[in-house]
């Protein structure tokens, strides 16, 4: 890969959660590019999940803001009961028109924004969950010219999602919980070159 990696994005759902933390505690340290983090959950008045994150990451976590700028060397989650679109490399809002595929966030929404600012510069991952959210967005990052991974569906604690992603888009690499991290990491090597 020549290209410099600018944004991570990852999606997940049911069961998704345990390869996201296991991910963040084998992230190098310091990162070259942006990781967010799309992942369906109940919509709560507080939300934990940053806090629960960054107790296993020298990367600072925290759920993104409308009208943020995102920052290399951090990872943003969205917030529940919200969609996330990119304005620009630097900017996202945050939208809260009605659901799809049952879901705000919706993961489509977000890979879909992702891939028209980034292209080439875009790796998008697809991990454990119960519905389709997600594989036109991959479909999307590779017609723009991003990177898809998935979560090898038999090692997903929910593969509905994975294996439907594996059966309908021309991905790059089929990752398991124990080596996403690793590539990850890989890719923040080849940035340094």
């Amino acid at each position: 890969m020549s290209v410099n990696i600018e944004l991570v994005v990852i999606g997940g759902s049911a069961g998704s959660l345990e390869v996201i933390l296991d991910m963040i505690k084998k992230l190098d340290q310091k990162i070259s590019f942006t990781i967010l983090l799309v992942v369906h959950r109940k919509v709560q008045s507080t939300s934990i999940l940053p806090t629960l994150l960054q107790q296993f990451s020298s990367i600072e976590v925290s759920e993104i803001e409308d009208k943020e700028e995102i920052l290399n060397n951090h990872i943003y989650i969205v917030p529940a009961d919200y969609h996330l679109l990119f304005e620009n490399k630097q900017l996202v809002s945050l939208d809260s028109s009605e659901k799809m595929n049952y879901s705000r966030p919706s993961i489509d929404v977000t890979f879909k924004s992702a891939a028209e600012m980034y292209g080439k510069s875009l790796v998008g991952i697809l991990l454990s969950g119960a519905n389709a959210d997600g594989v036109e967005g991959l479909q999307y990052i590779k017609k723009n010219g991003g990177e898809v991974w998935i979560q090898d569906p038999d090692t997903a604690e929910v593969n509905y999602m994975p294996k439907h992603a594996v059966d309908g888009v021309a991905y790059d690499l089929i990752i398991t919980p124990q080596d996403l991290a690793a590539h990850i990491n890989q890719l923040n090597t080849l940035n340094k070159l």
